[in-house]
């Protein structure tokens, strides 16, 4: 059985530019998760295409998670098309898809999704943003990502011309009793650590109940630092 809960928060921002969705039909589950990126006054428009798109392109399609990415960068290129501002609708993306007892997802951004297993973090993707590519040279550690001053500089999202595509696809993995996958934009996970994560998935009954209690630990952690929106959606297999 699969079961889920979502927030989006405006954090101390002046509207809320994250936008979240869950799709649960006859092709099984699609979690969708975008953050408009800021500065540019149209990031709750690029976020709402995106998520609307990957799930029309979901129950269009049947399940192909490559097409709920391509046709979100479509209209949203169609869209700054439209109102004649190119470059300036732009969004990360990340998304889950759950059929039968099989996972897999996808991301292009900094919008993560993390993977628990057996309560351990088993992995989580990886930002395409300069602060990640720093720690994977070995430049920096994996730690300061969450404060590096490049943090923001994002080096893939949707709302730019391709040459070819830009998001990420993870193989297929086979669900077990207990798994639990978190998705979330970087309002939410730069302000809780991983063990907090994990150390609150074992304390929770519920997906809803977890994101409460990281919740609680992402404002303790961020009060007082003009926290950006957060948004993340909790799933859990039993």
């Amino acid at each position: 059985m699969i079961t889920y809960g979502a927030i989006s928060k405006i954090g101390d921002r002046g509207n809320n530019e994250d936008c979240v969705n869950i799709c649960a039909g006859s092709a099984g589950y699609l979690f969708a998760l975008a953050d408009g990126l800021g500065g540019h006054g149209l990031g709750d428009v690029a976020s709402k295409i995106a998520v609307e798109q990957a799930i029309a392109a979901f129950q269009d399609s049947g399940g192909d998670l490559a097409r709920c990415f391509s046709q979100a960068q479509e209209q949203i290129l169609a869209e700054q098309k439209r109102r004649q501002v190119k470059n300036e609708i732009k969004t990360t993306l990340v998304c889950l898809r759950i059929v039968g007892n099989a996972a897999r997802w996808g991301h292009v951004g900094d919008s993560r999704l993390y993977y628990f297993s057996k309560n351990k973090l088993i992995r989580r993707s990886f930002d395409h943003s300069v602060s990640q590519a720093l720690a994977a040279a070995g430049e920096i550690k994996e730690k300061d990502i969450r404060r590096h001053e490049d943090r923001n500089r994002l080096l893939r999202v949707i709302g730019i011309e391709w040459d070819s595509p830009k998001y990420e696809l993870s193989e297929e993995v086979d669900l077990n009793k207990g798994d639990a996958f978190l998705l979330c934009s970087d309002g939410f996970w730069e302000w809780i650590e991983d063990k907090a994560m994990l150390k609150t998935m074992k304390n929770a009954g519920t997906p809803k109940q977890w994101l409460g209690l990281m919740e609680e630990e992402v404002l303790r952690n961020g009060r007082g630092n003009n926290m950006d929106n957060y948004s993340a959606i909790a799933v859990f297999v039993s």
